[in-house]
This record gives structure tokens, sequence and C-alpha cells, in this order.
């Protein structure tokens, strides 16, 4: 037998190696959060802290690659309207309470 010494590499494109298989990624819940951060600023504050923290909790998956980024704009979206709906009613919070303060004397007086 005789030494044809290395196989020279075969000709045209290779194709790419094989990597094993990523775990799948979670869907995303966007539009439960933007659901939630819609209904915190026409119904409840605690509704909007849910939407607060669910989007900062799927924002970060995403980041970390482990969710599905398709929905990255509508979750922070909802996040936001969380945040603003739990500053509205601490808002309303301090206006109503600097309200009765404010008429607690005119109160006392009473109306006769």
């Amino acid at each position: 037998m005789t030494d044809l010494g290395p196989t020279p590499p075969p000709a045209g494109p290779q194709p790419p190696p094989m990597t094993p298989p990523s775990a799948p990624l979670t869907p995303h819940r966007a539009t439960t959060i933007l659901v939630l951060g819609i209904l915190g600023i026409l119904c409840c504050a605690i509704v909007g802290i849910v939407a607060w923290v669910m989007g900062n909790n799927d924002l970060r998956e995403m980041e970390a690659g482990r969710m599905d980024p398709a929905g990255r704009d509508m979750t922070n979206i909802g996040r936001i309207l969380g945040m603003v709906a739990v500053g509205l009613w601490i808002l309303w919070i301090i206006l109503a309470f600097g309200f009765n303060i404010a008429l607690f004397p005119f109160m006392q007086r009473g109306m006769g």
C-alpha cells in the first residue's frame, strides 16, 4: 500500500457544526401585563403593582434569554402603565388626606 498523505477538505460550503439543542423559550405574558397596567389606572392600584412586578420579572427573563423577546415592547408599556397607576393612586391619597385636613376646621363649626 502506498501512503497518499492527508486528505484535502471537500470542496464547497461546509454545513454548520452541530450544536446541542437549546431549552425552549418561555412564552411572554405581554398581553396580560398590558391589560393589568390599564386596569391599574382604571380600577385599582393593586393591579398596577402586579403589572409593575410582572413586567420587571419578564423583562429580566427576556434579557437573560429565557423568555420570548417578541413581547418586550408591550411588556414595557404594561410595566410603565403599572407605575403610572401606582403614582396616580398615591397622588390621589395624598390629595384626599390634604383636603380632609384643610377642611377639618370648617367641618368642626358645623352648618349652623
